[in-house]
C-alpha cells in the first residue's frame, strides 16, 4: 500500500465541522491530491523536477465528475503527455462510485 502526504488549510478544516458541504470538499482536495500523487509515481518525478528518472511529461489536467453518495465531487485528473496515465482509483469511464461497491 503507497503512503500520501494530505496537506489541508484550516479554511478546509473548518468547514468540515461547520458547513453541509464540508465532507464533500474534504474529499475533493484529498482525491485530488492523491491524483497529482498517483501521476508523480507514475513518472518518478514531481512537478518541475529535473532528472534522468523522469518517464514522462505532465501535459494538464482534465475535468472530472464522479459522483458519490456525499455529492458530486469534481476532480482535476492529470494528463501526461503520452497518454498512458490511468488512476488507480477509479476506472475510466466510471462516473458513479456505484460501481465500486458492486
Amino acid at each position: 500500500m503507497d503512503e500520501y502526504e494530505i496537506n489541508l488549510n484550516s479554511d478546509q478544516v473548518k468547514g468540515l465541522l461547520t458547513s453541509d458541504e464540508g465532507l464533500k470538499g474534504l474529499v475533493e482536495v484529498v482525491v485530488n491530491q492523491v491524483l497529482d500523487a498517483q501521476m508523480s509515481e507514475h513518472l518518478s518525478a514531481s512537478p518541475y523536477e529535473r532528472s534522468s528518472n523522469r518517464k514522462g511529461y505532465r501535459n494538464g489536467y482534465r475535468p472530472r465528475q464522479l459522483y458519490t453518495r456525499i455529492g458530486k465531487l469534481v476532480l482535476c485528473v492529470p494528463q501526461s503527455r503520452d497518454g498512458e496515465f490511468s488512476t488507480e482509483l477509479f476506472s475510466r469511464f466510471q462516473r458513479s462510485e456505484q460501481a465500486l461497491a458492486g
